[in-house]
């Protein structure tokens, strides 16, 4: 498996097609995370805007791969642990610009409450930032596992199909991802910090669950 990361990591770096999704992002951030502004705020923009990003690193994952390459990487490892490396390579991005966007709120924001009145601790911030974004990121992934090869085959679907998912999840109050940032929005209006143990591990069920899935099925369509 770890051969297996090690390629598609390669293979994920030198496409390039990494690089519109992260552009995005630091876009997003660069737009959202204001220089003085509350810092439980800025953790929750920074994790709301990594849910599309991670569908979207997730459809670069599972479809860069040639057909003929794909074939022989599944000839020889198996097409349920060669899809699982593509996801996984996906997360491990994903997890990377969680880290820098949970770095950049720190270095930006003022660690006070919505009103600036009261004091908010950064590391216990920050760590409720970073599962938040944690959080955003496996659903995400989870998104991209299901809305794309081999669950959904076609562009025309797997494209609308995941970005509407992805909107979704991000401001339906019954979806995780929503009230891991809805906790951090609405902690900053008293300087309060509510840690998404919660909705991290429900994320975490379904992105395993979806990616299990997935895996299972590219074995059958492979």
């Amino acid at each position: 498996m770890i051969a297996l990361l090690r390629y598609q990591a390669a293979l994920l770096i030198g496409s390039h097609r990494w690089l519109p999704p992260v552009i995005c992002y630091a876009a997003f951030l660069a737009i959202g995370v204001q220089s003085g502004g509350p810092i439980l705020d800025a953790f929750g923009y920074a994790a709301g805007g990594l849910l599309p990003v991670a569908v979207w690193l997730t459809r670069i994952c599972v479809t860069n791969e040639p057909p003929a390459a794909r074939n022989c990487a599944a000839a020889a490892a198996g097409p349920g642990r060669v899809h699982l490396a593509c996801v996984l390579t996906a997360a491990g991005a994903g997890t990377l610009l969680a880290l820098l966007g949970t770095a950049a709120a720190v270095l930006l924001s003022d660690p006070r409450s919505t009103d600036h009145h009261v004091a908010v601790p950064v590391l216990p911030a920050a760590a409720a930032g970073l599962l938040a974004a944690l959080a955003c990121l496996l659903m995400g992934t989870a998104i991209g596992a299901l809305c794309n090869w081999p669950v959904l085959r076609s562009p025309a679907w797997s494209i609308p199909a995941g970005l509407t998912a992805a909107l979704l999840l991000l401001v339906l109050g019954a979806s995780p991802a929503n009230a891991a940032v809805t906790g951090l929005v609405t902690g900053s209006v008293h300087g309060t910090i509510s840690t998404p143990w919660l909705p991290l591990a429900l994320t975490f069920l379904i992105a395993a669950a979806a990616t299990a899935a997935a895996c299972a099925l590219s074995s059958r369509r492979n």
